[in-house]
C-alpha cells in the first residue's frame, strides 16, 4: 500500500470531514459534552468509536415518524433532544459525535430493500425499497470503516432483526440474511458520500420514486402528530 496515498487520504479526510456543518453540529457544546462523557476512559479512538456507535444505536430509538423536510429536522442536537430518529437522522448523530471526537466522518447514502419490513411498511411506502437510506463512514486506523446505527437493540428484539454490532475496527452493515437464513437487507443502489445531508437531492429522489402525493402526505402527517394522521 502506498504510504503517500494514505497520508493524502488522511489529510483530505481531516480537512473535509472534521468540520461542523448545518446538521453535523460537531462544535456544539451539548455535543462536545456528550462525547467527553462517552469517551471518558476509552483506551483509544477505536473504543471511542464503538461507544458512540452503541449510544447512537440504542439511545436514539429508530422511528420513521419524524419531521423530515427541512434541514433543521436533521440537526444533531434536535434529534438528540427529540429522542428518536429514522436512519438518516441517526446517521447524522453518529457522524456528529465522531467528528466531535476527532474522527473524520461522512454520511453515505444508498437504496436498500428490507425484505423483512412487513406489510405495514410496504403500505406506507408502496414498496420495500428505502430510497436514500443512510449510514456512516469513519476514518479509523488509516482506513474508512462503515457502520449503520439505524435499528436499536429493542427494535431488533421486537422484529427479530439481527443486531448490528460494531467493534470500532471493522465495517458493520446490515447482513443480507437473518439468523434463520431469511432474506433481510439488500443494497441495490449507492448515491455516494457527503459531508452533510443532501436534502434537496434526497427529497427529489423520494418524489421521483414514491410519488409527490405520497411524500406530501408524509409531510402533512408528521406536521399533525405522526402515523395516525396518514
Amino acid at each position: 500500500m502506498n504510504p503517500s496515498h494514505n497520508e493524502n487520504d488522511s489529510q483530505s479526510a481531516e480537512a473535509t470531514y472534521l468540520r461542523a456543518t448545518a446538521s453535523v453540529e460537531s462544535d456544539h457544546p451539548q455535543i462536545r459534552e456528550l462525547v467527553a462523557k462517552l469517551s471518558d476512559g476509552a483506551a483509544d479512538i477505536h473504543e471511542t468509536a464503538r461507544r458512540i456507535f452503541l449510544w447512537t444505536r440504542d439511545e436514539i430509538p429508530y422511528s420513521l415518524f419524524n419531521p423530515f423536510e427541512q434541514m433543521e429536522h436533521y440537526r444533531a442536537t434536535a434529534i438528540i433532544n427529540r429522542g428518536r430518529g429514522y436512519c438518516v437522522q441517526k446517521a447524522v448523530v453518529l457522524c456528529t459525535l465522531a467528528r466531535a471526537a476527532g474522527i473524520p466522518a461522512r454520511l453515505i447514502f444508498a437504496d436498500i430493500i428490507n425484505h423483512r419490513a412487513g406489510e405495514a411498511m410496504e403500505q406506507l411506502f408502496g414498496s420495500l425499497r428505502f430510497v436514500y437510506h443512510s449510514y456512516v463512514d469513519m476514518y479509523l486506523g488509516d482506513t474508512w470503516v462503515q457502520a449503520v446505527p439505524s435499528f436499536d437493540r429493542n427494535l431488533c428484539a421486537e422484529q427479530g432483526y439481527p443486531v448490528v454490532e460494531f467493534d470500532g475496527h471493522h465495517s458493520a452493515l446490515f447482513p443480507d440474511r437473518d439468523a434463520q437464513g431469511r432474506r433481510y437487507i439488500e443494497y441495490v443502489a449507492r448515491h455516494g458520500h457527503f459531508d452533510d445531508v443532501p436534502l434537496t437531492a434526497m427529497l427529489q429522489a423520494w418524489e421521483d420514486y414514491y410519488g409527490q402525493q405520497r411524500v406530501a402526505s408524509w409531510k402533512i402527517a408528521m406536521a399533525n402528530g405522526g402515523p395516525e394522521s396518514l
